[in-house]
């Protein structure tokens, strides 16, 4: 907790997916000796500011924001400001807003500080029981089913555990492509409401997994991870 927070600095801060108590004892600092804090929902935002007794300006800046509302954050950092970048849950720039802001920082010259912290693809990774030497993380697929299931094809070359992140509504035809695509034994795993008090895990073949979702559709967040190794055909 010892250290110097320079000002004129992009902090990126993770907060939590549902679990307040994984709010980092470092992102709370860094919320605290923000000069304004950018994020995805303001109202989110406000409620987490609240819950920790921090009162800072909020700025709205999601994935539709434009040049304009960017421009805004680089001159306040260029100004001196300190300025902490949130997402409604997770690591900005996972699936989440942030990348764009952090690209214009780093070719405006502005330093950036990234905390480490909650992260629903990690935490569902390492929970999952399925390889994590090596992953491919593809955050949500395309809405289109031909570039999703092309982006599902392509991602299996990686021949490591695969990452989605996907509505809960979306969740058993997903898992339907990708029992097409890599085979019904393929293992799967659903990650679902990470760090909240009816999180769950389901595992098992692509098949069985599809069945189940299929007889009883998930409720929140999920992530849905599996082997990237193709069935083998004879």
């Amino acid at each position: 907790m010892d250290q110097h927070w320079p000002a004129g600095t992009l902090y990126i801060v993770p907060t939590p997916l549902g679990n307040l108590g994984d709010m980092t004892l470092r992102a709370v600092e860094a919320l605290k000796q923000a000069d304004m804090v950018a994020c995805e929902d303001t109202r989110r935002t406000l409620r987490l500011m609240n819950h920790l007794g921090i009162t800072k300006p909020l700025i709205s800046y999601h994935a539709h924001s434009n040049t304009r509302r960017q421009n805004e954050v680089i001159r306040a950092l260029e100004s001196g400001k300190r300025v902490a970048l949130v997402s409604d849950a997770g690591t900005p720039g996972l699936s989440d807003p942030g990348t764009p802001l952090v690209q214009a920082a780093v070719l405006a010259k502005i330093p950036v500080m990234s905390l480490p912290g909650p992260c629903a693809a990690i935490t569902a990774l390492v929970g999952s029981g399925l390889p994590t030497d090596r992953f491919f993380f593809i955050g949500f697929l395309p809405r289109r089913p031909a570039r999703a299931k092309r982006v599902i094809t392509q991602a299996m070359t990686s021949e490591g555990t695969i990452i989605i992140y996907e509505s809960p509504y979306r969740t058993a035809e997903t898992v339907r492509w990708i029992e097409d695509i890599a085979g019904p034994d393929t293992p799967v795993v659903i990650a679902r409401e990470l760090t909240k008090i009816h999180e769950e895990f389901l595992r098992g073949g692509a098949r069985d997994i599809r069945e189940r979702l299929e007889a009883k559709p998930p409720i929140g967040e999920v992530v849905i991870l599996f082997g990237a190794q193709k069935e083998e055909t004879t």
